[in-house]
């Protein structure tokens, strides 16, 4: 699994120009599946992704985490993490789950984001969907966890 997290003081997604999701302070989170992926896998990048301390402090270190700035989620799926244009020029995506495997680990971790008390808002998995957002920082990182 592998998460692109962006600290944003806004974000949304839009599908077919009606607004599904909107946050203000928080995490963008787009996420991609790899076809081996487990909900272990799942599981443990939830709990990294709430637990990460990437927001200020009164210093202006980065030692805050989602909770102690009040922040929210906004989860994207995004299959394209796993292109891979090594070869040509046309990315192959055969490494990304398919939607058979990719939903319900989508789900889960999205309930699993829910469960530790964090708002969460979503895309729609496999719709075409417009991500806007305002980039804090800016921060990126990108996460992984693969099956072992």
């Amino acid at each position: 699994m592998r998460v692109v997290v962006q600290r944003v003081s806004e974000a949304s997604v839009r599908i077919e120009g009606d607004v599904v999701g909107f946050i203000g302070r928080g995490i963008l989170a787009l996420v991609g599946f790899h076809q081996t992926d487990t909900v272990a896998e799942v599981s443990w990048l939830a709990e990294k992704l709430v637990g990460l301390r990437i927001f200020s402090d009164a210093e202006g270190k980065m030692n805050l985490d989602l909770a102690a700035v009040q922040g929210a989620v906004l989860v994207v799926s995004q299959f394209t993490l796993y292109g891979d244009a090594t070869k040509g020029r046309r990315p192959s995506f055969i490494d990304a789950a398919p939607p058979d495997i990719a939903i319900p680990l989508y789900q889960h971790f999205i309930t699993a984001l829910r469960s530790s008390g964090v708002s969460v808002q979503t895309g729609e998995f496999g719709a075409d969907m417009q991500v806007s957002l305002t980039n804090d920082g800016p921060v990126t990182l990108l996460l992984e966890r693969n099956a072992s």
